[in-house]
């Protein structure tokens, strides 16, 4: 009999909130965590905007000797896994240590690390190299580290497939408790890709807005003006657990994982399939393994990332699967107000659509100032929209043609 799985902790660091509290305020008030960017000097670029996050102080997480052997993408990894831990209630005293697990999944991994150590080598030389550089760089050590922290002897490892990482990274997790093979996960994502080299590599190849004139509107999903994504930074982990383990601990439980669902486009390097195809499979299948039936699901957390072909292939795969039913949900996308988080972003996106069923909130599509004809489909336009909620969906699709389907439900006895 399969495991139910169950959410006991959250932790986010996000560009408009370094926990769930704040960002989730900032979210429902339509905040913008977009602009100028601080962390280096961007004037060489074309676009010079992102979404950084904001005060980070990793001295609340770690010691700060310690934070310096760590890339910036895994310092929020370990802060969120921290603040999730801690609601939890497993701070220092995970029940089974060998059947708890750690998937953290990352794009990228440790960009600013390897930047800078390309650097040093090509102008001062190979002794130059930080013998850090590898364990720093390399995208699994966010898993290794959280594992490390917390003793936990159970499955590690990292997903990384471009912007499905974190969700992939859930979405195993829950196969893992679901199918008796872990008892509880540690999972989520984290990214710090905002560096100069990133930032080149995306603006090249036409993906970025290129609003350097009014970075908080850059990000427009659905909207007829969009002209590409905002990039952001940040980490979010959720705790998951088997029911029977939770309730042995007596624990708060937040919600219930429902289903997964994953595919391939099998089309194209960047681009998403004609008429999402690929994420049409990835929703059904998410709705098959989940016996959720369409009518049920009230609100989709969108992909959304701003691009001219991206929202409209995600809005024809959503009509094509939910018929009738999608002019009756919300289907909204945070990342016009978080960016885009890249590995991070399935991650944030399931927290948050988590966060909506138990408040009864929907946040905001910022940034609608004239509908697309083709987007037509109700994202919340620059309001929140209180709504009762069952189940919602978090999409999430990555470059090479990856997409993932989260459902998350009310938990109901």
């Amino acid at each position: 009999m399969p495991h139910r799985v169950v959410v006991t902790g959250l932790g986010l660091v996000t560009p408009v909130g370094n926990d769930v509290e704040s960002t989730w305020d900032a979210l429902l008030a339509g905040r913008s965590g977009a602009g100028p960017i601080t962390k280096f000097d961007a004037s060489r670029l074309q676009v010079r905007f992102a979404c950084e996050v904001k005060g980070f102080d990793a001295g609340r997480y770690m010691d700060r000797k310690e934070a310096r052997r760590f890339d910036l993408f895994a310092q929020f990894a370990l802060a969120a896994a921290h603040q999730a831990v801690t609601q939890a209630g497993l701070e220092g005293k995970f029940p089974a240590p060998e059947r708890t697990g750690v998937i953290i999944g990352s794009g990228i991994g440790g960009m600013q690390t390897f930047e800078d150590n390309c650097s040093a080598y090509l102008t001062k030389g190979p002794d130059r190299v930080s013998p850090f550089f590898v364990p720093m760089f390399i995208p699994d050590i966010a898993a290794g580290l959280v594992s490390i922290r917390y003793g936990l002897k159970g499955p590690n490892f990292a997903t990384v497939s471009a912007c499905a990482s974190s969700a992939h990274a859930i979405g195993e997790s829950y196969e893992l408790i679901k199918h008796g093979m872990a008892d509880c996960m540690v999972t989520g994502g984290a990214e710090a890709a905002i560096t100069g080299l990133t930032v080149a590599g995306f603006q090249n190849m036409k993906a970025l807005s290129t609003r350097n004139d009014s970075p908080e509107t850059a990000s427009r999903p659905f909207d007829l003006g969009r002209d590409g994504f905002v990039l952001g930074d940040g980490g979010a982990v959720v705790v998951l657990e088997s029911l029977e383990h939770a309730e042995r601990r007596g624990v708060e439980i937040l919600g219930e994982v429902l289903g997964y669902g994953l595919s391939a486009d099998a089309h194209h390097m960047t681009q998403p399939a004609p008429e999402g195809e690929g994420a049409q499979r990835a929703l059904r299948r998410c709705l098959e393994d989940g016996r959720i039936d369409v009518a049920d699901v009230g609100y989709i957390n969108a992909h959304g990332t701003s691009t001219p072909q991206g929202d409209i292939a995600e809005t024809q795969a959503v009509k094509a699967v939910f018929g009738d039913h999608a002019r009756k949900l919300v289907f909204g996308s945070t990342k016009s107000m978080t960016g885009h988080l890249l590995g991070g972003a399935g991650a944030l996106e399931f927290t948050v659509s988590l966060l909506a069923i138990r408040c009864g909130i929907i946040p905001p599509t910022i940034n609608q100032f004239t509908p697309d004809p083709e987007c037509d489909l109700d994202c919340a336009p620059n309001h929140a929209v209180e709504r009762e909620l069952r189940v919602a969906l978090s999409n999430s699709f990555g470059f090479g043609g990856h997409n993932v389907t989260l459902a998350v439900g009310r938990f109901e006895r």
